[in-house]
């Protein structure tokens, strides 16, 4: 009897294993998308999506074109003016350009040398910081582990070693799973021992 229900215990946590990540997947795209689906009032599922999907893509071809293009840049600097506005708009702009635009920033993952024996994960954000005075320091982000917030340090380039061999996803997701997901190395970490180059 005992065994049975150990083996119905443990069957249970192998069910919970695969079931809840999908099921919370599931829940987060299927509320992102009646989300922005309520935003436009259309009484037929998915439509209101597909016509946001087309405006957000029609003003980016409007961004991109040569005749349009300075109109985009007149009402960035009228927003910039509005004191609030300009820190908001900048920061969430900068924050997106991150990630989607041409310069994205987390795509150089760094193991960052903190003390003899204590090194953390993260990405070089910006590898010249002449604007401080700092010509030997680089800005690295550090994003919290099951959560996407983080930190920004100021680190010596002496204390920077990048990680040719990893994607940026996969340390992406190796911090923000605290160490849990396992790291998909694509070739040997072994000549990785020196300081960080070309910076």
């Amino acid at each position: 009897m005992a065994f049975t229900y150990k083996r119905f215990i443990t069957y249970f946590f192998r069910g919970l294993l695969f079931v809840v990540p999908i099921a919370l997947t599931i829940y987060v795209i299927t509320w992102i998308i009646k989300f922005v689906d309520g935003m436009i009032p259309i009484p037929i599922p998915g439509l209101g999506t597909l016509i946001i999907l087309a405006f957000i893509t029609f003003i980016g071809f409007l961004a991109s074109i040569f005749v349009t293009k300075p109109l985009f840049e007149i009402f960035e600097r009228w927003v910039f003016r509005i004191p609030l506005i300009n820190i908001l708009y900048t920061s969430i702009k900068d924050l997106m350009s991150a990630f989607v635009g041409d310069k994205k920033k987390f795509n150089t993952p760094v193991l960052v040398k903190l003390s003899e024996n204590i090194y953390r994960l993260g990405f070089i954000t910006q590898d010249d910081l002449l604007e401080i005075e700092e010509e030997t320091f680089v800005s690295i982000y550090t994003p919290h582990s099951y959560n996407f917030s983080g930190n920004l340090f100021l680190i010596p380039k002496k204390n920077i070693r990048i990680l040719h061999n990893l994607s940026s996803t996969e340390v992406m997701k190796f911090i923000v799973s605290g160490g849990v997901s396992n790291l998909n190395i694509k070739d040997s970490l072994s000549d990785q021992s020196g300081d960080i180059t070309g910076l």
